[in-house]
């Protein structure tokens, strides 16, 4: 006889009936959930302390897998099930991604979806191995796997092992509830990752920014404000089509980052420049509201910000306006490059905390490029003997 799981609106259960069945369900005072077994005949319950109806379920199941073993005391604690992708991905996106910035949980969830669905739910992450990390890179660049359909570049491959071994690094580092790791070891720690040799990262030029900036009143105003933000803060299209005027100080000239909406996920401020407050005075113009609304508010709902789709419709028509070619790569990412390259000259630390990179190597790796002018002027710095 299989094992049957029942759900309701009120309550969860696990495992058969006269084995090893338990049942979850809120305390109709407290909220808290309770579990509910029976030993010899006697129903037995014991609050499991929080109000986490995902959680639950999965103690439920936990519960039912190793069912009760007693405490000295004679209370009942239930033996933890063996651990497998689909709990570890669970848990992971219970607790870590709710972290991250909003594109890095969508990143998550995406990437979980396709790890599942390759290795299946019930596989045993401390069975992966070298022979499962390269079938996993066959099959993403054949594009057999993942919401597309299509094959991936090696950035792309990079982008999603590296969050596999970030999960299996946290399960390395985590207990259980009753304090044993997840997983004794990252069986993947070590595994060559794929890299893509020549990177396309495109650094939009001062000429192309001046062409776009000539048409962006013609495309929205937001778009104008979101631009000359982009080209002076180099901040990720992604922070600044959230701010919100609470972030805004015009008369001290700061702008406030949130954590939520920055992927590095710590809060900081940078001061503005003349141009960034000339825009963000011009913003308030156009959009006189008080209180915690957005700084750039969608055109059908004002109290929601631009969104996604928005922002890069508006970027694409501004290319076709300005009469520049389409160009793979130029895109809001390519200001936040320029802003990397225009302060080469800059203190690493002070470029960091202005653009809010982590670290001055994914600065120097990923977003620094010097020009023919600037490597012309190196040239003729350096000194000559007997200069």
């Amino acid at each position: 006889m299989m094992a049957r799981t029942k759900r309701s609106r009120r309550s969860y259960g696990a495992g058969e009936w006269g084995r090893n069945r338990v049942r979850v369900f809120p305390d109709p005072k407290t909220g808290l959930y309770q579990v509910e077994w029976r030993d010899n005949g006697r129903r037995l319950t014991r609050s499991l302390g929080h109000r986490e109806w995902v959680r639950a379920k999965r103690e439920a199941d936990e519960f039912a897998a190793g069912f009760a073993t007693l405490r000295p005391n004679g209370k009942a604690e239930a033996e933890p099930g063996p651990l497998t992708l689909g709990r570890l991905l669970d848990m992971y996106g219970e607790e870590v991604t709710p972290t991250k910035a909003e594109s890095s949980q969508r990143s998550d969830r995406a990437a979980t979806r396709m790890f599942l669905q390759f290795f299946g739910r019930d596989r045993k992450p401390s069975t992966l191995s070298q022979r499962d990390w390269d079938r996993f890179i066959r099959a993403r660049r054949a594009g057999r796997i993942g919401a597309s359909g299509k094959p991936v570049s090696d950035a792309t491959l990079e982008h999603d092992l590296k969050f596999l071994i970030a999960v299996f690094n946290w399960a390395a580092r985590s207990k259980n509830e009753r304090g044993r790791l997840l997983l004794d070891r990252n069986p993947l720690k070590g595994l060559k990752m794929p890299t893509e040799k020549n990177p396309r990262r495109v650094v939009l030029s001062e000429e192309e920014y001046q062409a776009l900036l000539g048409v962006s009143r013609r495309v929205d105003w937001r778009f104008h404000v979101a631009l000359v933000l982009a080209h002076e803060t180099g901040h990720r299209i992604g922070a600044i089509r959230h701010l919100r005027w609470t972030d805004i100080d015009l008369e001290a000239g700061v702008i406030r980052w949130r954590a939520e909406h920055e992927k590095t996920g710590y809060e900081h401020r940078t001061p503005a420049t003349p141009e960034a407050l000339a825009v963000l005075e011009e913003a308030r113009r156009r959009n006189p509201g008080i209180g915690d609304i957005p700084l750039l508010p969608a055109p059908r709902d004002p109290s929601r910000c631009a969104g996604r789709t928005l922002v890069r419709s508006w970027w694409n028509r501004a290319q076709k306006l300005a009469a520049l070619e389409p160009k793979r790569g130029r895109g809001w990412h390519s200001l936040r490059r320029k802003f990397a390259s225009d302060l080469m000259d800059q203190p690493l630390k002070v470029l960091c905390e202005l653009g809010g990179w982590k670290t001055a190597k994914t600065v120097l790796q990923c977003y620094q490029r010097a020009d023919e002018g600037q490597l012309r002027k190196a040239l003729e710095a350096r000194r000559r003997p007997g200069g």
